[in-house]
């Protein structure tokens, strides 16, 4: 794992996309963040609170917040992530899809960015929580999925024509199997109603009765238990208005400091760095401090510092450093910064194969054109009179039924740029996957009886290399 390349106690005001690009591969142990949830609608602060002036659009679409870099990127290095943004936009329409595109590629960057034994909790409600599982499932992998957590609240509502909707999910991935988990950590007090049937039922075999038989707290916690271990519903901390009024800082999507000290404790352990690419109010970094963690954290309100500073202080964890006696941290220990880090991880990069840089140079105006860009050109470069010639079989199509594809593949660590590119019909682009090479479907092809006239096809993949390297040298000219 590549060593950090930030600062404990930063925070990156600065948008968390480039940030999260910055850091180095490997080097995170956990991630706990509350993104934006796509409910459509703008977000403030209390005017007289202590985050007066925060808000922020909780809207998507894809002309405002969409790259199209981004598409290109989703297409060619995670299609599962792209099938489940596809899915999205029919089922749910485009600003679903907008949105998930959007923190798919932030999602992508965590993953990078933590270690194997790190985790990240990812916290939604219903608006989007069903097409974010999905969407972890595509980036994190389904086997490394872990709970599903549901955490209740109770308040007021008026929903006459449906049950009141009173929980967020909170989705706990791992990044491999080897991660941290401290299930003694968070263990809850048993219930009243639980010790007495215990002891009603077990006697002095019970816990509250082992007190009765002269065994010590340690030799009750050695057979019981400390507490019970935590389920995968909370229904015991409190949200929004419930919270302390000492706690509350009026941000419009606060969460609680023991919802995320939860979190830490279960997955992190002192020392390690705890990173919230959506700090908000800074209830992660808050905590992580009070845990003893070290943290990072991102955010684009201009206040979110100040607003770190100030929590600090009210928690009793920083003081102005002319007050500061050797026991406290000062104002000082905060970083605060407007750039993104520097990657300083690149000799170690194949440590992570699957999202390596594979250009460490500035890339070349034609290793920038888009698939769009490439299809076009390479369509040109294959065409008859008749339609598309596809590369694999020699069958002659409308572009329509054309699909660009890579010639040595992802898994070969195969390039993205119109070099290593060629048009294949549908059904070819299907059956060479990410596994064989473009001689290798050609041979499948004339095994299993698909291949139509290999000349053409052959002729077709000369006339896309030819077009492709006029390409380069007119750009480089």
């Amino acid at each position: 794992m590549a060593d950090p390349n930030f600062a404990n106690r930063t925070l990156y005001h600065a948008d968390n996309f480039e940030t999260l690009r910055g850091i180095n591969s490997g080097c995170i142990d956990l991630i706990a963040t509350d993104p934006p949830f796509n409910k459509s609608r703008d977000f403030h602060a209390t005017p007289d609170s202590l985050a007066r002036g925060a808000k922020f659009e909780d809207r998507w679409s894809w002309d405002k917040d969409i790259h199209p870099d981004w598409v290109d990127a989703i297409k060619d290095d995670w299609p599962a992530v792209w099938a489940v943004i596809e899915a999205a936009r029919v089922s749910a329409g485009d600003d679903m899809a907008a949105f998930l595109c959007w923190l798919g590629v932030r999602l992508m960057e965590c993953h990078r960015v933590l270690k194997d034994t790190g985790s990240i909790y990812l916290h939604l409600d219903h608006t989007a929580h069903a097409y974010g599982k999905c969407l972890m499932d595509a980036i994190f992998g389904r086997r490394n999925f872990r709970n599903e957590i549901v955490w209740c609240y109770t308040g007021p509502a008026n929903t006459p024509r449906w049950f009141p909707r009173k929980h967020d999910t909170i989705l706990f991935y791992s990044r491999s199997n080897a991660f941290t988990f401290n299930r003694d950590a968070v263990r809850i007090p048993y219930s009243d109603a639980f010790t007495k049937r215990r002891q009603y039922t077990e006697g002095q075999r019970g816990i509250t009765a082992g007190y009765a038989a002269g065994r010590t707290d340690a030799e009750v916690a050695a057979s019981f238990g400390s507490g019970k271990p935590i389920e995968d519903w909370w229904p015991d901390i409190p949200a929004g208005g419930q919270m302390s009024r000492g706690e509350r800082t009026g941000y419009p999507t606060q969460k609680p400091l023991a919802l995320y000290e939860r979190i830490i404790q279960a997955s992190s352990d002192p020392g390690d760095f705890v990173l919230d690419p959506f700090a908000g109010c800074a209830t992660t970094p808050i905590a992580a401090e009070r845990l003893g963690r070290q943290w990072i954290a991102m955010d684009v309100w201009d206040q979110a510092h100040q607003m770190v500073l100030q929590r600090l202080e009210a928690e009793g964890l920083a003081v102005p450093a002319a007050e500061n006696g050797d026991r406290l941290l000062t104002f000082g220990d905060v970083h605060y910064l407007t750039e993104p880090p520097v990657r300083t991880d690149y000799e170690a990069a194949p440590l992570v194969p699957d999202l390596q840089l594979k250009i460490q140079r500035p890339p070349e105006p034609w290793e920038r054109l888009s698939r769009d860009q490439m299809t076009a050109i390479l369509a040109e470069a294959q065409a008859t009179v008749d339609g598309i010639v596809c590369a694999g079989c020699g069958r002659v199509l409308e572009v329509e039924f054309m699909e660009l594809d890579h010639i040595t593949p992802k898994s070969d660590r195969g390039a993205n740029h119109i070099l290593n590119r060629i048009l294949l019909c549908r059904p070819c682009n299907g059956r060479k996957g990410d596994n064989l090479t473009l001689r290798g479907l050609v041979r499948e092809n004339r095994r299993t009886g698909w291949l139509r006239d290999e000349t053409r096809a052959n002729l077709a993949q000369d006339k896309a290399r030819a077009r492709a390297e006029q390409i380069r040298a007119r750009v480089r000219a």
